[in-house]
């Protein structure tokens, strides 16, 4: 018997997957782009597709979807500059460019509609994106670290992230706290944070590649000046030694960043198995 089906939209290079997987799913990942950095690669049945042109009808053998749509947006706005006000506040006076910001997201849950249509039956659906989403969207069922969860695929009970100090991240520099603390400082050193990001589910805490000192989400939304590429799963990160919109150590890290962590996909991936699939 085949195992149950799992759908990752926006799937980058398959956080959500591995955990899904691990846990007996049989994956299909959808993203405009296929990425490939090194050993880091989506690790399933790739579909390179728009998930704007998607129909939830073609998922009917679906038990359980996940998505991680792109959150340049929502970092942006989220920032205290003047630009990212102004934007925001012309975002929210205009119908038409609001829609057109929230499209991606709120095609997440138009899939699922129709899947649970198509299939007769409710596909559990869990879209994971940044803290800066609610103000856009409502708040979230649930934060697991800086991964943030909606929809209605959220398990009741949930896992804590790994217990690391929430004050001390030990070996990123002295004095270190995270930036939700009060006594945070910026411009400490913060280029190792990015393999830690699976463990202790921090998803965008601070993250200095030039020696800039500036923030990973301070510097990835500035990428939104330039970038032209609103569909992709990556973020953007702005210049220092990874030069160019395009690069491939940018990407690498973006990803590595914005991946689900293990223990959390996982997890989700065991709530929703369903019994007696075999």
């Amino acid at each position: 018997m085949k195992p149950p089906l799992c759908i990752d939209l926006f799937c980058g290079i398959g956080g959500w997957t591995v955990g899904a997987m691990a846990a007996g799913w049989d994956c299909i990942g959808f993203d405009i782009e296929k990425h490939v950095y090194g050993a880091d690669r989506y690790p399933a049945q790739l579909v390179l597709q728009d998930v704007l042109s998607l129909r939830g009808d073609q998922f009917s053998d679906a038990g359980l979807i996940l998505a991680s749509p792109p959150c340049q947006f929502f970092s942006y706005t989220a920032m205290p500059w003047t630009r990212a006000k102004e934007r925001a506040q012309a975002t929210r006076a205009d119908p038409a460019l609001l829609a057109k910001e929230l499209e991606l997201f709120n095609a997440c849950f138009r899939i699922q509609a129709e899947a649970s249509e198509a299939k007769g039956e409710h596909v559990p659906l869990i879209v994971e994106n940044v803290r800066g989403a609610e103000p856009w969207v409502g708040r979230a069922r649930w934060a697991w670290g800086s991964f943030l969860l909606w929809g209605s695929g959220v398990p009741a009970l949930m896992p804590s992230p790994a217990p690391r100090s929430a004050t001390k991240a030990p070996g990123l520099g002295h004095g270190w706290v995270h930036p939700s603390d009060p006594r945070h400082t910026p411009g400490l050193d913060f280029t190792r944070l990015a393999a830690r990001s699976e463990e202790d589910g921090r998803k965008l805490p601070g993250f200095r590649f030039d020696g800039s000192g500036r923030s990973f989400q301070t510097a990835s939304v500035e990428g939104m000046k330039t970038a032209g590429e609103p569909h992709t799963k990556h973020l953007t990160i702005s210049p220092g030694r990874l030069h160019g919109k395009n690069s491939p150590k940018r990407k690498a890290a973006s990803a590595r960043i914005a991946k689900i962590p293990f223990p959390l996909a996982y997890w989700i991936g065991r709530a929703w198995y369903p019994s007696g699939a075999f």
